[in-house]
């Protein structure tokens, strides 16, 4: 394994660079002496050029051939300090030291491994002792045995049968003169043994207490028992059972690589070369190994992570064990491989935080899972909007589930949980705490969500009004913060709105322009004011995931895809090019994904498993929370929704405030003569607003233009036609159904 960085390499260039220094730049070159004749000849030529040594480029001939590298180059590479300047290094401290959450994982990990052994030792340690007093006869018959072989010189017997079938009489009387001489010596030791044994046994047996005699008893027991021990049935069993890996070798890497079937690299391999530059040595990292390297030219990061099947198998260890990835401030050919000792999705996470205690602040990041080297990964909800994406039956529900429990631990949000599936995998949550849930896809939870957007809409007009009326020295940045949402005199509290498969609401033939209209404005100006959308789709498309929506969304969630088009819908265009593919993750990947957001690029996480039953446990504490704090509200304390008798008719309002002689008006306008008429629906609306609720109808603003003061002022507006026409059509549908 060869690496750039040698100390002996970096020697010789100093040495070289010394050398440089003290000739005045000047060097000893060895010439080959026919090929400085034929130079001469071709000189002396009158074919040749005259001055072949000058610049094509200064004689303005265009066709002249311009050479791009110098015959000599000046500089062969940066020198010792800027070596030293551009050197990348390595932490002294190492991660997982440095971070207290991660020490104190590893602490009780730790702690947790040697307490098991402790008390499983412990409970068989009668059947420990019974097994060695059984044995002690065949240990105690050893033990006799050995030490006669030892006296009579045993192991010297060979060599003197050899001496004996060479017939050599000098070395065979040398060799039994040694012999008698060592016996006699370990005869005496044997003795006085013996003696001092007998004695110490004898004083024991009178002086000695009963306890120490029943310990000296038992220990000398104990020790015969373990000499009689049989190799293939030991006593003590292990209490925990490690997983073994193979360790991760050069050899074994450039192995795998070579069994891509990658031609740049098999060439290479072909030719006596690596086919990958290791540019660290090969460490532990985490429960795995760490790989890092230059793949050959033109071969990327990419092309291995395709064939990350193929590149297991090389490694010859599982899936789920093996991770190939890119790293962002490298060039694309910079691969760093990850091999874990054991399958990810299979090995033993540790304990959540927020499993049995604690609460959250949505505005700080909170652990939700771990990466291929069992870290904690954080997530900060607040200033968002989510999308998670995956086909059925890898985890997308549990995610989101996952998501709403941690915003159900934070008593100042207020949930909406919207679970379009309606097979109630949201009903913990929005059971115990959420101000508006519904589960189905029902006529009655269609009419309760829309009502419920509508409202959220509101509440997003109120909010931006109520940011903006704030003094500059309390809200500085014009968003909602962690101080503001405490604050209850303002209503600025987080508002987390969930909905699993959300395709149903925006393929519904009546409301579901309307809801995409709604979404879409609280995707985009939502964050800002404190609320969170988070979407759940198993059908990541353009009709499922709007491309308003989609383009908004900061925190992507993507499990395993079928295709590079719903990989890219998720994770955010030309991903798939990039190296984030969530295609190929596994079937047995469940709860595995990409992670999107977070100010980083694309992980893979694991998120933690929580099951129905425990997310009733963590959802009746945040219940329990939300009662101390007096936030608990809506749907959890059984109160229905407020519904407006007989809902608005927009587009008859505003027939009823524009009168036919007035065939456009400013839509200003129309919002001040729509608040006058039923302020409880339009009061607050502004012209955008106006906009925003008649583009479900199929109605624009256009521009209408008004003289005022001798001049013509141009504003949005609406023309009345349109109206009467959507009228018209609206009614025709209604009457042929």
């Amino acid at each position: 394994m060869k690496h750039p960085d040698d100390d002996r390499e970096l020697f010789n260039r100093l040495e070289a660079e010394m050398a440089d220094d003290a000739l005045g730049g000047f060097r000893g070159e060895v010439v080959d002496l026919g090929k400085a004749r034929a130079a001469r000849t071709e000189s002396t030529s009158p074919t040749a050029d005259p001055s072949p040594a000058s610049d094509p480029s200064e004689s303005g001939d265009p066709q002249a051939r311009v050479m791009v590298d110098q015959k000599t180059p000046a500089v062969m590479g940066p020198g010792y300090l800027g070596r030293l300047m551009g050197a990348r290094r390595r932490t002294v401290i190492p991660v997982w030291l440095r971070s207290a959450a991660e020490l104190k994982t590893a602490t009780s990990w730790v702690a947790r491994h040697y307490a098991h052994a402790a008390g499983y030792h412990a409970l068989r340690s009668p059947v420990y002792a019974l097994r060695l007093t059984f044995q002690s006869p065949i240990g105690a018959a050893r033990f006799v045995g050995s030490t006669m072989r030892w006296v009579a010189d045993r192991e010297s017997a060979p060599v003197r049968q050899a001496a004996v079938r060479r017939e050599d009489a000098a070395e065979y009387l040398t060799l039994s003169r040694h012999r008698d001489s060592r016996v006699r010596l370990r005869t005496l030791i044997t003795v006085l043994t013996m003696f001092v044994g007998l004695g110490t046994a004898l004083a024991i047996y009178v002086l000695a207490p009963g306890w120490l005699q029943i310990l000296s008893v038992s220990a000398v027991v104990m020790a015969l028992g373990f000499n009689g021990r049989r190799a293939d049935d030991p006593v003590i069993h292990r209490a925990v059972e490690m997983p073994k890996a193979t360790k991760l070798t050069s050899d074994i890497v450039l192995r795998a690589l070579g069994s891509l079937g990658i031609p740049a690299i098999n060439q290479a391999q072909g030719k006596g070369r690596d086919g990958f530059e290791f540019t660290a040595p090969i460490t532990r990292d985490g429960p795995g190994w760490r790989a890092e390297g230059n793949l050959p030219y033109g071969v990327t990061v990419t092309d291995i992570i395709e064939k990350r099947e193929r590149l297991a198998s090389g490694l010859r260890r599982p899936l789920g064990c093996v991770w190939p990835e890119a790293v962002p401030d490298e060039h694309t050919g910079h691969l760093v491989l990850w091999v874990g000792d054991q399958d990810m999705s299979q090995a033993k996470q540790p304990a959540w935080p927020l499993l049995k205690s604690g609460t959250v602040d949505l505005f700080k990041p909170v652990a939700y899972g771990t990466d291929q080297r069992g870290r904690w990964v954080e997530v900060t909800l607040m200033y968002v909007a989510g999308i998670i994406g995956a086909i059925p039956r890898m985890g997308k529900t549990f995610l989101l589930r996952l998501f709403a429990l941690i915003a159900a631990l934070d008593p100042r949000a207020e949930l909406h949980t919207y679970d379009m599936k309606g097979t109630g995998d949201l009903d913990p949550v929005g059971d115990a705490v959420s101000h508006r849930h519904g589960a189905g896809d029902d006529d009655d939870v269609i009419e309760y969500a829309i009502h419920d957007f509508r409202d959220l809409r509101e509440e997003l007009r109120r909010r931006t009004k109520a940011i903006r009326a704030l003094p500059r020295d309390i809200c500085p940045e014009s968003k909602v913060t962690s101080q503001l949402a405490d604050m209850r005199s303002l209503g600025l509290h987080p508002i987390v709105v969930t909905v699993d498969e959300c395709q149903v609401l925006f393929e519904h033939a009546e409301y579901g322009k309307e809801f995409e209209e709604i979404i879409t404005d609280l995707v985009k100006r939502g964050p800002a004011t404190g609320i969170v959308v988070l979407l759940a789709t198993q059908r990541p498309d353009a009709k499922s995931l709007p491309t308003g929506i989609s383009a908004n969304a900061g925190l992507r969630a993507c499990l395993k895809v079928m295709g590079q088009l719903e990989n890219d819908m998720v994770l955010g265009t030309s991903a798939y090019k990039r190296g984030v593919r969530a295609t190929m993750f596994a079937w047995a990947d469940k709860g595995i994904h990409y992670l999107v957001g977070e100010g980083s690029d694309a992980r893979i996480v694991r998120s933690v498993y929580i099951d129905a039953g425990t997310a009733e446990r963590i959802a009746n504490r945040a219940r329990k929370a939300r009662e101390t704090a007096g936030t608990l509200s809506g749907h959890a304390l059984g109160e229905a929704p407020e519904v407006v008798a007989s809902a608005y008719d927009l587009l008859a309002d505003i027939l009823a405030v524009v009168p036919a002689k007035e065939a456009k008006a400013w839509s200003e306008t129309v919002v001040g003569r729509l608040a006058e008429l039923r302020p409880e629906v339009y009061e607050g609306w502004d012209p955008e607003g106006l906009a925003a609720a008649l583009k479900p109808h199929g109605v624009s603003t256009i521009q209408v233009g008004r003289r005022v003061d001798g001049k013509v002022v141009n504003r949005r507006g609406i023309d009345r036609s349109h109206i009467t026409t959507a009228i018209a059509e609206r009614d025709g549908k209604r009457d042929a159904s």
